[in-house]
């Protein structure tokens, strides 16, 4: 079993940033992370991944050049960085592992991740 444990939401205006960490504990193995988001009312969508390496990473459309992925595998630990943050990104953020290894061109798939953290909350204000 592998457990997730996101932190770091929270109150921001907009323009504003956080940093969203994802600490996994318990049978970490190499594999994609990553992270998703869902706003009340909405479906599940997908937001970044990076491989094991860290050499890999992959954004949806909204959010490339203002967040981003990386990762330090010493600490088990996955970071996502979002800067210039608007209203629409206000969703509650989970990190996801799958059980595994999944090749980078499916990591939106939420599907395809067996696991999962409680999420943080995230609310921009405007």
């Amino acid at each position: 079993q592998v457990q997730l444990v996101e932190s770091g939401g929270g109150l921001v205006q907009a323009g504003g940033s956080l940093r969203l960490s994802c600490a996994a504990s318990g049978r970490t193995f190499s594999a994609v992370t990553g992270w998703f988001r869902q706003a009340p009312g909405k479906e599940r969508e997908f937001v970044a991944a990076i491989s094991w390496s860290g050499d890999n990473t992959y954004y949806e459309d909204s959010v490339k050049g203002r967040f981003s992925i990386g990762r330090d595998n010493a600490k088990n630990t996955v970071y996502l960085q979002m800067n210039s943050l608007k209203p629409e990104d206000t969703a509650v953020y989970y990190c996801a592992a799958p059980s595994h290894g999944l090749g980078m061109n499916l990591v939106r798939n939420w599907s395809l991740y067996a696991y999962w953290g409680q999420g943080t909350q995230v609310t921009v204000s405007s």
